[in-house]
């Protein structure tokens, strides 16, 4: 059962980050693998809401859809996800964001998950791996470019 923790310090704020990474439309723009994503529905305020999205990855040949629920609390500056249905036997993602100080922070990244097909994750485990240890360095130059660099 793979799972993959990353703890990344970056030259953004918490905020900055927590809203970047919010932003699930924007995925297939620079997120690897990610193919479409498409939001189901979206409940709450803007302190605390919950969107169900389907996010379709895709490489060569292979693309796998599945369904997941995504908390966003702002206020806590943390990000949860929550599978719903798909290729995986089960999916948990965990986002966190630590301001270290006015233009830096650390990036808390946790994923848990197993495909249900035991080929499929033969075929894909050790891509998925790689690509997941790309996400946050995906994330700092998407906050790069629309935040600007800080040098610190």
């Amino acid at each position: 059962m793979p799972k993959f923790n990353k703890i990344h310090q970056v030259n953004h704020r918490a905020s900055e980050m927590y809203d970047l990474v919010a932003d699930i439309e924007r995925y297939p723009d620079f997120v690897p693998m990610c193919d479409q994503l498409v939001i189901r529905s979206r409940r709450g305020n803007g302190e605390r809401e919950r969107i169900m999205a389907d996010m379709s990855v895709a490489y060569k040949f292979i693309r796998e859809s599945f369904t997941s629920q995504v908390t966003l609390d702002k206020s806590d500056l943390e990000i949860d996800v929550e599978y719903i249905d798909g290729p995986f036997r089960y999916l948990e993602n965990q986002w966190r964001f630590v301001e270290l100080d006015d233009n830096c922070c650390e990036i808390h990244f946790t994923i848990d998950y197993e495909f249900k097909s035991r080929a499929l994750g033969l075929l894909l485990g050790s891509l998925f791996e790689k690509v997941f240890s790309k996400f946050t360095q995906a994330f700092e130059k998407r906050a790069d470019e629309i935040y600007g660099k800080n040098l610190v």
